[in-house]
């Protein structure tokens, strides 16, 4: 990890809320963006904020997520996801992410992710198959 990533580091992304990030179980007229895509795209855009700041061969992953889902946000409008590093230490970084719509506060969050290194990674998932196909 460079040491470019230091707390007070933030990132946002736009995103528009379709169909598809929206609930079905109450039927089309109260349909709104649905929690776990909320969550989604608050992992998204940590990840987003790292890479500029990963080296050759790294990535993250996400370990924790508190979130407050706030408010309603309709299919059609957009929700900009604002996240800031709040603490590097070692290979975990904390983020504190704010959701706005065009109206409203409608989320926040506290996102814990690693910085991993891909090759060793895949080490260990070959592992765990290995170990999987034991039995």
């Amino acid at each position: 990890m460079k040491d470019t990533l230091k707390a007070g580091v933030v990132h946002e992304e736009r995103i528009g809320i379709d169909e598809e990030r929206t609930i079905a179980f109450m039927g089309d007229e109260l349909r709104v963006y649905a929690t776990p895509l909320m969550v989604r795209d608050i992992e998204h855009t940590c990840r987003e904020l790292l890479l500029p700041h990963h080296d050759d061969g790294e990535d993250s992953v996400g370990a924790r997520v508190e979130i407050d889902h706030l408010g309603p946000t309709l299919i059609g409008q957009s929700v900009t996801v604002s996240a800031e590093v709040v603490e590097v230490e070692g290979p975990r970084v904390v983020f504190e992410v704010n959701v706005h719509d065009e109206l409203d506060h409608v989320g926040r969050a506290r996102h814990i992710r690693f910085v991993i290194d891909k090759a060793k990674q895949g080490g260990r998932l070959a592992k765990k198959k290995a170990r999987l196909a034991e039995g």
